[in-house]
Formats: structure tokens, C-alpha cells, sequence
């Protein structure tokens, strides 16, 4: 296993921007809201080594790390978890790897998919920000660029393309619904 940068880096060039929180009511069905009861739910996760600090309320998964809570699920080399001191909830997860890798269940029964070399979710303004090599999807529709900043209850999201590339989004139709009979 090669190790990977673990470090939070500044996005640097010319970046060119696309809006796409109009273009996500299409890509996401209207009733694609997260899967509500995975707060709730208890995390799970599985690693090679666990590095505990107590004081910063931090822990840091490495090696093949799988983390679940609820329809919540979260893969990279190297997993960080910040937990809120007062209550012991999760706050933050921070994911690295050659992809690391996140899914959600929305509450439709559909599943959004992404990957990127960094994953940062935010739960408490519950947005994911994806970085490097992103993509995002649910069903067969796409989005790729450099950088995706998605926020799962809203479904509103920011794609941008590094210097030289282009944001891509490959969009499924829909299928057609059968015609009543008069």
C-alpha cells in the first residue's frame, strides 16, 4: 500500500466555476434527501490501525478503512473522525486515498455515490466536499471536475475544473412514463 499526502492542501490556479444547483434538480430526483434516520444510527468502522487522541476528540483510521453508520458509508487508506466534545457526536469526517469513497441512501430508496483522493464531510451543515479526481452520481448520471462541494439536504452543489480541464456531466434521461388511456 502506498501512503498518500495526509494533509489539507489550497486549491491554487485559475479555476473556472459552474453553478449547478439547477442542473442537480435534474441529476437528483426532487426527493432525494438523505436517508433521515442515519444520525441516529451507530458508526462502525473497521481499519489496520486506530490512532485515539483524546484531548482534540480526534481519531484516526488507517489502512483499508471502512466506516458505516446507517446508509452512511465511507472508504479511504486514511479515515480522520472529529467528535463533538459535549455530546460525543461526529462532527467531522475527513477521507484520503488513491479514491476514497462515499454513499449515502436518500430516503427515495436511491443511492448517491462519490469518490475523490479527499473527502471532507461536514455533518453538522451536512455538505461534502469532495477534492481531486471527484465525482458524484446517483443512478446512471454524472459529475466530475476537481472539486465538488455538495450539500446533501439542500441538493445544491458547486462543480469546478482545475487549470486546463472542464467540469463533465453526463445526464440519463428519464424514463418515460406510460400514457393514461381515455
Amino acid at each position: 500500500m502506498t501512503t498518500k499526502r495526509c494533509y489539507s492542501i489550497v486549491y491554487k490556479g485559475s479555476m473556472k466555476t459552474l453553478s449547478l444547483s439547477l442542473l442537480l434538480g435534474i441529476l437528483l430526483s426532487p426527493a432525494a434527501l438523505a436517508l433521515s434516520t442515519d444520525s441516529e444510527q451507530p458508526v462502525y468502522i473497521d481499519s489496520d490501525s486506530q490512532h485515539l487522541d483524546m484531548k482534540s476528540n480526534k481519531v484516526t483510521f488507517i489502512g483499508d478503512v471502512k466506516m458505516r453508520q446507517g446508509s452512511i458509508n465511507v472508504e479511504g487508506d486514511k479515515v480522520i473522525v472529529f467528535r463533538n466534545p459535549e455530546d460525543g457526536s461526529i462532527k467531522e469526517i475527513e477521507a484520503y486515498g488513491e479514491l476514497a469513497k462515499f454513499s449515502q441512501l436518500t430516503d427515495d430508496g436511491k443511492t448517491i455515490r462519490g469518490h475523490a483522493e479527499e473527502l471532507y464531510y461536514n455533518m453538522a451543515e451536512d455538505q461534502l466536499t469532495m477534492v481531486k479526481q471527484a465525482m458524484l452520481a446517483q443512478d446512471d448520471s454524472t459529475i466530475s471536475g476537481q472539486r465538488i462541494k455538495y450539500h446533501i439536504t439542500t441538493e445544491k452543489m458547486i462543480a469546478e475544473s482545475g487549470e486546463g480541464s472542464r467540469v463533465s456531466t453526463v445526464l440519463q434521461p428519464q424514463p418515460k412514463q406510460p400514457k393514461e388511456k381515455k
